[in-house]
């Protein structure tokens, strides 16, 4: 949608799916607003629907639609004038200053660096050779880093060639790599529902039209999972089949190799991201890289599995190493394609990374033990502090996918912004919109951070809970509840949180 066009009530309402009762119903679609127009999918000084025209298509009352404008008028995200009619925008700069000093981060699941990175990247730069002799320009990697994580696979049951890996500047730069040279605009894509939300805003950038399958705490419906891949035949198929980011949940062996033979007699290329492969607390089985399953038939034109692979989580955020292991066929498209997006990794980054992977299974146990402490004190306070809350217990990965006693993530997630917790709600993970029943809670915050964190959420849960949100939503929405009675609704009830 270009800058400054006018958004039709029916598409704005398509972006931010099913609402909850009444009561809520402004808290939540405020809250889904501010994200769509923070996240750019609402661009800046695109024109809202009217009052009327939003109430009329969503059949909620005037009162509501006002409210939900005002709050965002509020926050800062909408501007209204006479004649011109309301227009998205952002906060200004100078408001940051004004945020809580206390911040507490629930937004990114971002560890710290593995103990033994500082070590490993001191001696790294002690023994540097002369890195200027390395091409400056490189849109394959360099070859000592390509044979260590061809190794790497072989190792693990996969047998790799460095001619089939290519080294990029991180996990997501080879999602965004592998969207834009599988996909052409108007291609079917195939998503898990929820899933990773700058992999689907990827693909659809490469253009795709995009299709979505479940998967829960508990794992894939994987008859869906495979009827829709018969059905729709699509182009590629994106997946996170171990300590799957949200919901944790890890794909069983045999439900593996029946996707791969699925999605090859369709046609289908799958996109494994394992970046999160290596985060095991305590599951109790390794079926090794997925890609084993279709390596016996993966097909001549270089269709089959592509894998992805990143240091981020495992090793370190700053650490910009990723990789792709694919066909050989598919490596030499992967190189064609990367120029338009840029010419190459940092050689001393995958100088790093070299000897990261060689040494990889030692810097990555103290990962784990981490991610296990952390895992139990973020369990303990949710069940203490929000005990009508499910909280699961993931066997690896680095969140939990909270699931709400009722509808209201995008709402709580507005009202802790405020004070001074960042959260990513749940309808983000979703291509639709839906999911305000769940929450990801990463558990990678120090142990005093995570406490503070849910202690802040269950203050904000109960306030909404209890409709006294006049400090979060601003003076002036509250005042356009109590003032506006809606039909059938008492104004004193308007903004109580349903109990669906």
């Amino acid at each position: 949608m270009a800058t400054g066009t006018r958004m039709s009530a029916r598409a704005l309402l398509s972006m931010t799916g099913d609402l909850g009762a009444e009561a809520v119903a402004y808290t939540e679609l405020a809250g889904r607003i501010r994200t769509l127009i923070s996240d750019g999918r609402i661009p800046v000084d695109t024109r809202l629907p009217s009052e009327r025209e939003l109430a009329s298509l969503a059949r909620r009352s005037r009162t509501t639609i006002v409210a939900t404008y005002q709050a965002l008028r509020d926050s800062g995200h909408l501007v209204s004038r006479q004649g011109s009619g309301s227009r998205a925008t952002l906060p200004h700069l100078a408001d940051v200053s004004k945020r809580p000093p206390r911040a507490v981060n629930f937004a990114g699941s971002i560890p710290p660096p593995v103990d033994g990175l500082r070590e490993l990247i001191a001696e790294t730069t002690a023994d540097l050779p002369d890195i200027t002799t390395f091409p400056g320009f490189d849109l394959v990697g360099h070859d000592a880093l390509r044979h260590a994580l061809a190794e790497r696979y072989t190792q693990r049951g996969l047998p790799t060639s460095r001619d089939q890996i290519i080294v990029t500047t991180g996990g997501q730069h080879a999602i965004a790599l592998t969207a834009h040279t599988l996909v052409s605009r108007g291609d079917v894509a195939l998503v898990e529902s929820p899933t990773y939300p700058h992999a689907y805003e990827a693909l659809q950038r490469a253009g795709a039209r995009l299709v979505a399958s479940p998967v829960t705490t508990d794992g894939w419906d994987v008859e869906h999972l495979l009827a829709t891949i018969r059905q729709t035949r699509p182009v590629v198929a994106y997946l996170i089949p171990d300590f799957h980011n949200p919901t944790g949940a890890s794909m069983a062996p045999e439900d593996r190799a029946r996707l791969a033979h699925t999605a090859r007699a369709a046609g289908t290329t799958l996109v494994i991201d394992e970046a999160t492969v290596d985060l095991n607390i305590d599951r109790p089985w390794d079926d090794g890289p997925f890609a084993r399953h279709s390596a016996r038939d993966a097909w001549s034109d270089g269709s089959g599995v592509i894998t992805l692979g990143s240091l981020s989580k495992s090793i370190w955020s700053g650490l910009r190493i990723g990789w792709i292991r694919a066909d050989e066929a598919v490596v030499r498209r992967l190189v064609q394609a990367r120029p338009a997006g840029d010419l190459g990794t940092p050689p001393i980054e995958q100088l790093i990374g070299e000897r990261v992977i060689r040494r990889f299974d030692e810097l990555v146990l103290g990962r784990q033990r981490l991610l296990h402490q952390h895992r139990a004190v973020l369990s303990e306070a949710l069940t203490r502090r929000l005990p009508q809350w499910a909280t699961p217990w993931p066997d690896g990965g680095l969140s939990m996918w909270v699931r709400l006693d009722r509808p209201g993530s995008s709402a709580l997630t507005s009202i802790c912004r405020a004070r001074g917790l960042s959260l990513i709600a749940g309808p983000k993970f979703s291509i639709d919109g839906s999911l305000e029943r769940h929450l990801r809670i990463p558990f990678t915050s120090p142990v005093e951070e995570l406490d503070a964190g849910v202690a802040l959420l269950a203050e904000a849960w109960n306030q909404l809970s209890t409709g006294t949100l006049a400090p979060a939503i601003g003076r002036e929405a509250a005042s356009v509840i109590q003032e506006v009675p809606s039909a059938g609704i008492a104004p004193q009830r308007l903004s109580r949180a349903t109990s669906r």
